[in-house]
C-alpha cells in the first residue's frame, strides 16, 4: 500500500510538473472556460445554464483523454513499464496510479469552475451538491477509463493523438457540450449518446441543477459507471509492459468493446 501511495503522489506533482500534463489538466480546460464563458454567454444565453457542466466535462475531457494516455505510452516505449515489473508493480496499480491523480487536478478545476462561473458569468448556482458529486465522479471514471484504455491499446503516440481527438471532437460538438443534444437533428442527437458526455451532461442537469431531461440522470449515471469499469476492464485484460516485436495474444481492436454499453444505451434511448 506504501508503494502505491509513493506512486500515487508521484503521478501527482508529474501532473504540476510535467509541461504538458500541466497544460492538459489546468492551462487547458480553465483557458477555454474563461473562453467561452465571455463568448457564448452573448451569443447563446440557454448556454449559461450549461456552464457549470460543460466546463467540468471539458475539465474531466482535458485531463482524462487528453492527459493520461501519452505518458502510458511513452513509459511503455522507454521501458519504465519493464521496471515497474522487475519491482513487483501489479499492473493494476500502475494504471490506477495515474488516474487517481489525473481525478484530483481535474476536481481542483472543477471547483473553480462551480465557484467562479456564478460570479463572473451569472450562471446558476449548483442545487444540489451531492448530485454534483457524484456526476462528477461517474463521468471522471467513465472519460479516465476511455484514457486509460487508448494509452494501453496505443502502441505509439501518433496513433493515441488519433484516438484521443476522435472521441474528444465529437463529444465537444455534439456531446451536449456547446449545444443541447435536445437542439441537435434526430440522426445526430442518436450518435451523440455513444459518448459519454452526453451522458454527463444529463446527469449533471437532472441531479446536480434538478432540470427536466430527456433521458433518466439515473439511467445515464448507470451507463457512466458501467462504460468506465467495461473499460478499465478491458485495459488490465490487453495490458502489456513493453513494445515486444512478439505479436500479442490479445488483438487491440478488442478495446472497441468498450464502446458496447454506450450502443445499448442509444439503443434503448428514444
Amino acid at each position: 500500500m506504501s508503494g502505491f501511495v509513493s506512486h500515487l503522489f508521484y503521478e501527482f506533482r508529474a501532473g504540476v510538473r510535467n509541461r504538458a500534463l500541466l497544460l492538459m489538466n489546468y492551462l487547458f480546460p480553465l483557458g477555454v472556460y474563461l473562453l467561452l464563458g465571455g463568448l457564448m454567454a452573448k451569443l447563446n444565453p440557454r448556454f449559461v445554464d450549461a456552464m457549470i457542466p460543460a466546463m467540468i466535462s471539458v475539465a474531466i475531457l482535458s485531463g482524462g483523454l487528453l492527459g493520461l494516455p501519452s505518458p502510458l505510452v511513452a513509459s511503455r516505449e522507454a521501458g519504465v513499464l519493464r521496471s515497474y515489473r522487475v519491482n513487483g508493480v501489479p499492473a493494476s496499480s500502475i494504471l490506477a496510479a495515474p488516474a487517481l491523480a489525473t481525478f484530483v487536478h481535474v476536481a481542483i478545476v472543477s471547483l473553480v469552475v462551480t465557484l467562479t462561473a456564478p460570479i463572473l458569468f451569472g450562471a446558476p448556482h449548483v442545487e444540489n451538491w451531492a448530485g454534483l458529486v457524484l456526476s462528477f465522479a461517474a463521468t471522471a471514471f467513465a472519460v479516465a477509463g476511455l484514457g486509460t484504455l487508448i494509452g494501453v491499446a496505443c502502441s505509439s503516440t501518433s496513433s493515441t493523438i488519433l484516438w484521443q481527438q476522435l472521441v474528444f471532437l465529437p463529444s465537444m460538438m455534439i456531446g451536449g457540450l456547446m449545444v443541447p443534444a435536445e437542439m441537435l437533428p434526430k440522426a445526430l442527437g442518436r450518435v451523440g449518446r455513444l459518448l459519454p458526455t452526453t451522458h454527463a451532461m444529463s446527469a449533471f442537469a437532472g441531479l446536480a441543477q434538478g432540470r427536466e431531461t430527456a433521458v433518466s440522470p439515473l439511467f445515464s449515471l448507470g451507463i457512466l459507471v458501467v462504460g468506465g469499469a467495461a473499460a478499465f476492464a478491458l485495459s488490465l485484460w490487453l495490458f502489456r509492459w513493453d513494445n515486444s516485436p512478439v505479436p500479442r495474444q490479445r488483438s487491440p481492436m478488442l478495446a472497441l468493446l468498450a464502446v458496447l454499453p454506450y450502443v445499448i444505451a442509444a439503443g434503448l434511448s428514444r
